[in-house]
């Protein structure tokens, strides 16, 4: 397969990126794009084929030709980043990690914030934890040892869900605390903030404000779902889902926020490719990158004199033996076994109130009923 990468004679500002897994619905869709040089990086959820002995050649062929023009991203999925225990397969995911990118060079690599429930490793719903000093020394240290096993810049992306407006308020300036040490980049995924500004009915202009926009690397752009509330009748709840069109709101958001981000550089649109196997979908995807693709190429105009912040610690923090913190994790494994167990959502609730976790930092006090609703909803979907 050819990439037809766009042949520049100098490096835009900020470029508009696909993300392409080894998936025939989104490479089908894709194709086009990528034939017509208009795919200006490629961003690898990597980790999605930790399972394959050995990649075809085209695809290998694919991911090198990016690699080589120092346009290829890599973005992990399954690290389970703030679980409270330091497991095997987290080791093995960073020894996997080192032959990712002895293979293929990556211009940076990220992952997302939060812990996967659930007792399979590659299987769970992503929730947040305790915004403590805890939590914050511990995904500091697994930070460290991403960058050690990647030796580039390495990012975290906010989360789409919250159970709070408290939590919400609070998680840029966290996201941003937990990259100082390795001098972080974050993933602003307007999607995710756009759940966030529905769910809690919050002003963009007060939630934009909290966020470390210098800190913003790269955007994403996707679409998602409703979900009607069982608790209130009429609500409904945004869910990330990847599996839509990406709505009008969310390219609103986008013109809105990438003047804001003075070392944005990349722009990146996800779909999932079961999501993606009619032609019509098909179209309706290469229609969303077209649209995001004019809205970069106008916004960047004007950048000329944009200097790329490296994220690069200046002193790499050491990484001794792994910290881990039990009484998290115990949390975090009672609280998926509610969570993916619970008949109702009052017994949710219940068993909650009755745990540990009551009167503790989770603050479940604070959470709002159609969140925790929703929570239920997400993990029982992943256990099933």
């Amino acid at each position: 397969m050819s990439s037809g990468l766009p042949t520049t004679p100098a490096e835009p500002a900020i470029l508009a990126t696909l993300a392409c897994n080894l998936d025939v619905d989104i490479l089908s869709a894709a194709l086009p794009l990528l034939a017509e040089g208009r795919v200006e990086a490629l961003e690898w959820s990597f980790d999605t084929l930790f399972w394959a002995e050995q990649l075809p050649d085209w695809f290998s062929e694919l991911l090198g030709t990016y690699s080589a023009e120092n346009r290829l991203l890599g973005h992990g999925v399954y690290f389970s980043l703030l679980s409270g225990r330091w497991t095997p397969e987290q080791q093995q995911w960073l020894e996997q990690v080192r032959q990712v990118v002895a293979r293929y060079p990556l211009v940076h690599l990220t992952e997302h914030f939060g812990f996967f429930t659930g007792q399979n490793f590659h299987a769970g719903a992503p929730l947040p934890v305790p915004y403590t000093p805890a939590t914050l020394r511990l995904g500091r240290d697994r930070l460290s040892r991403l960058y050690e096993a990647c030796r580039c810049p390495v990012g975290l992306e906010n989360l789409a869900f919250a159970y709070s407006l408290e939590e919400v308020k609070r998680h840029g300036e966290f996201l941003g605390r937990l990259l100082e040490p390795v001098s972080g980049f974050l993933i602003l995924d307007l999607h995710n903030l756009y759940c966030q500004l529905h769910n809690f009915s919050v002003p963009y202009e007060e939630l934009i404000g909290l966020y470390p926009l210098e800190q913003v690397r790269e955007i994403h752009i996707s679409g998602g779902s409703w979900e009607d509330s069982a608790l209130t009748p009429g609500r409904k709840i945004r869910r990330d889902t990847h599996d839509e069109a990406v709505p009008e709101d969310v390219f609103q958001l986008l013109e809105l926020t990438i003047p804001r981000c003075p070392h944005l550089k990349y722009v990146v649109l996800e779909q999932l490719g079961p999501s993606l196997r009619t032609e019509v979908s098909r179209a309706q995807f290469r229609h969303d990158f077209g649209r995001m693709e004019a809205i970069v190429q106008r916004l960047r105009t004007g950048r000329a004199g944009y200097a790329d912040q490296l994220f690069l610690p200046l002193h790499p923090p050491p990484t001794g033996p792994a910290f881990e913190d039990g009484q998290l994790y115990a949390h975090q494994q009672h609280l998926s076994h509610i969570l993916e167990t619970a008949p109702t959502l009052a017994e949710a609730q219940r068993l909650l109130h009755a745990s540990a976790l009551a009167s503790s930092a989770w603050k479940l006090e604070q959470w709002a009923p159609h969140m925790l609703e929703t929570a239920v909803s997400i993990a029982q979907k992943w256990k099933r």
